[in-house]
């Protein structure tokens, strides 16, 4: 795909991400972003809705620089604002790349990873910002789940957003791929909100609606006593069969 066509995929995954009938995001809450090459990616910048958001709301900017932030032994706000400034491929442009830039270079960096969708569904937030976030999430309860997040959840704990939240993010990336193998679908901000990885915009979007019911499932459990999950066999099975991974490929075309 050319990059002119990345972004019009981009812009229409955003708009659904802020649609307000999803309660996935209002005002200026969440970013997106979008691989274009080995070199550079879209991401949305700073000041503009999810909801409204066109083609003139992402700024096209290069891993390299942008990563390069993660190395900076104690940068300012101003050291980093001065970095995504350089990052910008077009330096003409005037918009500005979203605070979490760094974030969305580090994870489209993981194998498989063209799209990603960082929101603040209501629904998720109100586990993430509970008492007993982290047993919530930690197994899994229907095949669906399984089938269009992952294996599991990468859980991390409340971090101050910018480069501080990019290095957690990073550590628990590496964590997770000693322990799965994989990069996970599905990355949970204690406090914060998802993040949802694809390698088309529709895997974005399915999987951000899925673990939004996930949520609603998980929040109805404790109204009888609390979460039954599967076993580590079961989850395994479902992951791994044949038939499941023939519908995940049916929906990555629609």
């Amino acid at each position: 795909m050319t990059a002119e066509t990345i972004l019009e995929k981009l812009v229409e995954m955003s708009r659904y991400l802020g649609d307000p009938a999803n309660d996935l995001a209002i005002l200026g809450e969440g970013n997106t972003s979008a691989r274009i090459d080995d070199e550079t990616f879209w991401v949305k910048a700073s000041g503009f809705e999810l909801r409204t958001i066109d083609a003139a709301g992402f700024v096209r900017v290069r891993f390299r620089d942008v990563l390069a932030a993660l190395d900076l032994p104690n940068p300012t706000d101003q050291d980093i604002l001065a970095l995504l400034e350089r990052s910008k491929v077009d330096a003409g442009v005037t918009i500005r790349p979203s605070v979490e830039t760094i974030l969305h270079a580090l994870v489209l960096q993981l194998e498989g990873v063209n799209f990603v969708g960082h929101t603040h569904p209501t629904l998720v937030n109100a586990i993430l910002c509970s008492q007993k976030a982290e047993e919530a999430v930690s197994g899994r309860l229907f095949p669906e789940e399984i089938v269009y997040c992952g294996v599991a959840p990468l859980f991390i704990p409340y971090t101050d957003p910018g480069v501080a939240l990019a290095r957690a993010v990073r550590d628990g990336l590496n964590r997770y791929l000693d322990t799965y193998y994989q990069p996970p679908k599905v990355i949970l901000l204690q406090n914060h909100g998802l993040i949802a990885l694809g390698k088309t915009a529709a895997d974005v979007q399915h999987t951000t609606a899925m673990y939004v019911k996930t949520a609603r499932v998980i929040l109805g459990t404790y109204a009888l006593g609390g979460p039954h999950f599967l076993p580590a066999s079961a989850v395994e099975r479902i992951h791994t069969r044949p038939d499941e991974e023939y519908r995940r490929a049916l929906w990555r075309q629609r």
